[in-house]
């Protein structure tokens, strides 16, 4: 396994660098300037803006900025916040830790949603339950996840008061109280997000499971006197799992774009909030470093899940 580990991580090398040639050129042709707010404000001189243009290397030819954007994010240098007047790698670091508490909570959430609504659902295909959770699956992934926030703090936090609706990263409380206060602010955003992954991966599980549980070794394994609960597990859950292993993996960096606007609904200091309003001030190095981190997780996690497969099935081999 560590040779096909090497392998891979040796492939994804060419690969992230295409990716990000590819991201920077986009940023770099797509219409905006930076520094826009200063040239059409007359009480700044116009050699001013100019100035600032040739200290970050504006003007230069695209490969040229590519080439000394790449070195230095090789270095650790991911660039210098236009904006906010901060290093890129402060800027991130300061809210990854929001994005990770609320979009980890949702994830977690769906899995142990889809689980075992998905394997229960499948071997009681068509019963009520079943229909049940069809029913409020199909709902769940149709709705966007703006409309069910959007009703959830109507009814949680205008209505009946209980929750609030906006995220702060600052709370005043301390020890227990502070926990509590998280919880709750974190409640309405991990539901939303958790609940519409677990939507679309119940059904996802539901015919994996059903798939699996009609071959001929659960069969054999039921003949030879094992339970049912350990053929389910053993034989058929832990089968099933691999193509919902993709999913997975395909999900959670799929759950950090999908969460940008659920993040602004809510008011959340994360990842999200910081690329939608980095596109809004033509932040580029802000907004490179983020779609390069999220290009990054997609090939991580598409690793991880080629890993996983190995352990789930003994017979699918690494090379």
């Amino acid at each position: 396994m560590s040779r096909y580990l090497v392998r891979r991580l040796l492939i994804s090398i060419p690969v992230l660098a295409g990716i990000s040639l590819i991201l920077f050129s986009v940023l770099a042709l797509a219409p905006g300037d930076p520094f826009e707010e200063l040239a059409t404000n007359p009480n700044v001189p116009a050699e001013v803006a100019q100035r600032l243009r040739e200290q970050f290397g504006l003007d230069d030819p695209v490969l040229v900025r590519y080439a000394r954007w790449f070195t230095s994010m090789v270095r650790g240098d991911w660039g210098f916040s236009f904006v906010s007047r901060v290093d890129v790698d402060t800027l991130i670091l300061q809210r990854l830790g929001t994005t990770l508490w609320v979009l980890g909570s949702a994830q977690v959430l769906g899995i142990l949603v889809a689980l075992p609504i998905g394997v229960y659902s499948a071997l009681r295909p068509y019963s009520l339950f079943d229909q049940f959770a069809t029913t409020f699956a199909f709902i769940g992934f149709s709705l966007p996840t703006f409309f069910t926030g959007l009703v959830f703090i109507l009814v949680f936090s205008i209505q009946l008061d209980w929750l609030p609706f906006i995220y702060r990263a600052d709370l005043d409380s301390t020890g227990l109280t502070w926990v509590w206060d998280s919880v709750k602010q974190a409640l309405m955003p991990v539901t939303v997000l958790g609940l519409f992954q677990g939507a679309s991966l119940t059904r996802f599980v539901r015919s994996a499971v059903l798939d699996v549980v009609r071959l001929d070794y659960v069969n054999t394994a039921r003949s030879k006197g094992l339970s049912e609960r350990v053929t389910i597990v053993k034989h058929v859950v832990r089968n099933a799992l691999i193509p919902v292993v993709t999913l997975v993996a395909l999900q959670i960096p799929g759950i950090f774009t999908g969460a940008i606007v659920t993040e602004q609904i809510f008011r959340v200091p994360g990842i999200g909030s910081l690329l939608i309003s980095s596109i809004l001030a033509n932040d580029t190095p802000v907004v490179m470093a983020i779609t390069f981190v999220f290009s990054c997780l997609v090939v991580v996690f598409n690793l991880v899940a080629d890993l996983l497969y190995g352990w789930l099935d003994p017979r699918i081999s690494y090379r």
